[in-house]
């Protein structure tokens, strides 16, 4: 089908299938309608196709029931589906694009930019919330955190229902997030795991924050579970990008602490010789970092969060 079916019927039922928005673009979707009326929240999940934590529970969302929800559910567990076959990491196989600097995207553009371009069109103006789930890419370690567009009240919220403690506050453009703010659509981008792993661990974390915000926005017509009653610490993010090619060696594991003007890394060649030293721009602590021995010109290194506060 080339459309998704309609998210408001007034009938419970759950409708589930693979829609082809683009040629070349085949994305499983359930629709699930409650018996009674309620907010549509959609959850994506698989956007990064090698972020199999928050691919695993958008999967296990898709086993919710009518008699569970108020409203509709609407999951597309992966919506990056080349690269979940080929374990890219980060783009998308077709054109090289990473699909979550792509947004809102563009009509005539690639295979990524039409694909923004649909959810931001078609998708994202019909839901009331929106979770985009990721996981931490096979060359990311991370600790568990919540980003939400910083200039959203709703979207705040919701990152603090989802009850991890770290909450990161972005301006950025080009995700996924921002997009559907802009539409005006609340919406947050939890992050838990790391280097692409899952587990029941990890997982039920995850399918716990999710819970969390369901019955938080309305949705959720069951007991949510408990808070996990760590208190949300709202920071901002400063992300340094590698100014060349080569190898590169952290200075700092996740969670440790770092100060404004600290060497937080180098990139050396094979040789050992030092062709850039990163020093911190912010003080913070890291939240998450590159472990990827290999590293290209303009990626990114790793994300020292700073409280709003400070």
């Amino acid at each position: 089908m080339k459309t998704l079916p309609p998210f408001r019927t007034g009938k419970p039922r759950v409708e589930q299938g693979h829609v082809q928005p683009l040629d070349g673009i085949d994305i499983p979707f359930c629709v699930i309608e409650g018996a009674r009326p309620g907010p549509c929240v959609l959850v994506t999940a698989g956007v990064h196709g090698s972020e199999y934590c928050s691919i695993e529970t958008a999967v296990r969302l898709t086993k919710l029931t009518p008699e569970e929800i108020e409203g509709t559910l609407v999951v597309l567990p992966i919506l990056n589906v080349e690269a979940f076959r080929k374990r890219a990491i980060y783009i998308m196989p077709q054109d090289g694009r990473n699909l979550n600097r792509m947004f809102p995207g563009k009509p005539d553009g690639t295979l990524s930019e039409r694909l923004a371009n649909w959810l931001t069109t078609e998708v994202f103006p019909q839901a009331d919330a929106y979770l985009d789930l990721h996981g931490g890419d096979l060359d990311e370690a991370l600790m568990p955190f919540t980003i939400y567009p910083h200039d959203c009240e709703k979207s705040k919220a919701m990152a603090a229902a989802f009850g991890i403690s770290t909450c990161i506050a972005s301006q950025s453009s080009g995700h996924t997030i921002r997009a559907a703010r802009n539409a005006g659509v609340p919406s947050i981008l939890p992050e838990v795991s790391g280097n692409g792993l899952w587990g029941e661990d990890t997982v039920g974390m995850m399918t716990d924050g999710v819970r969390r915000v369901l019955a938080h926005v309305g949705l959720l017509a069951g007991k949510a579970p408990p808070p996990s009653g760590q208190k949300p610490e709202f920071v901002t993010m400063w992300v340094p990008t590698a100014p060349v090619d080569g190898l590169w060696y952290s200075a700092k594991e996740v969670g440790d602490p770092v100060a404004a003007g600290e060497t937080i890394g180098e990139i050396r060649d094979v040789f050992g010789a030092v062709l850039a030293t990163i020093r911190s721009e912010k003080s913070g602590s890291v939240v998450y970092r590159l472990t990827s021995l290999a590293v290209n010109a303009n990626e990114a290194l790793l994300g020292v969060g700073t409280p709003i506060d400070a």
